[in-house]
């Protein structure tokens, strides 16, 4: 027989409260085994260990949490099979919480994401991922009235009109592309803020007007934006932000 007692079953006798309860407590982060953080309630300890309350712990449901990532360009941004970011950085270390707030990083925030809005390998910036029914139903299914940005820097020359054409005057797909907006930011930069973004579309735009794409990043999604998360790191959506 395996040595020690479930933990759940522990913590349920520790606070006298249901199994279940113990499990919420447990999973949400709030219990700690001689000194560490457990969230399987199924993990065994021995009546030797050390079992805490950590402070502000609850038995209510954990929250979903949605995960904005700076993503490096390189990286497939999509999820594996259990919801899991495919991309490798979004890991315990690469969590940005410095003027973000403290919420406690847990495993399961890893899993069960969906992501809402899928970013072309070779580009960088902002990804989200969420747990968020809410969020999701916001960035994908309403995905088309919600206004992303990209600063582009391209090589090439521009035809006569291109920059007209860029804001409204193209197709993709054998179908007319709806207005937006494109600005020169210097000689060899453009930004573009536009709704309905699908892979290939920026690319193709810049192609049917003579430039070729050097570097592309997003850097806002909605009312997010990206602002001075660092590349390569994640942080939390806030409780007041709102796509």
């Amino acid at each position: 027989m395996e040595e020690g007692i479930r933990l759940a079953k522990r913590v349920a006798a520790q606070l006298g409260c249901s199994r279940a309860e113990a499990e919420r407590y447990i999973a949400g982060g709030g219990i700690s085994v001689d000194g560490a953080i457990v969230e399987d309630p199924a993990s065994r300890v021995l009546p030797s260990q050390e079992v805490r309350v950590l402070p502000g712990a609850s038995a209510d449901e954990a929250p979903p949490v949605t995960i904005l990532l700076h993503k490096p360009a390189g990286f497939n941004s999509g999820v594996g099979s259990r919801g899991e970011p495919a991309v490798g950085c979004v890991t315990a270390e690469t969590h940005e919480a410095q003027g973000h707030g403290q919420q406690r990083f847990l495993k399961r925030h890893l899993t069960k994401l969906t992501l809402t809005s899928p970013l072309e390998t070779d580009a960088s910036g902002l990804v989200v991922y969420t747990q968020d029914f809410r969020v999701a139903r916001k960035l994908v299914d309403e995905a088309d009235r919600v206004e992303q940005e990209f600063i582009v820097d391209v090589t090439g020359a521009i035809k006569e009109g291109g920059l007209a054409l860029l804001n409204h005057g193209l197709s993709f797909n054998g179908k007319p592309i709806a207005p937006m907006k494109v600005s020169w930011q210097n000689e060899h930069r453009l930004r573009f803020a536009l709704k309905g973004v699908k892979p290939g579309l920026i690319d193709h735009m810049c192609r049917e007007v003579g430039l070729e794409i050097v570097d592309m990043r997003r850097i806002r999604i909605g009312r997010v934006s990206m602002a001075g998360l660092p590349i390569g790191q994640w942080r939390y959506l806030l409780d007041y932000e709102r796509f």
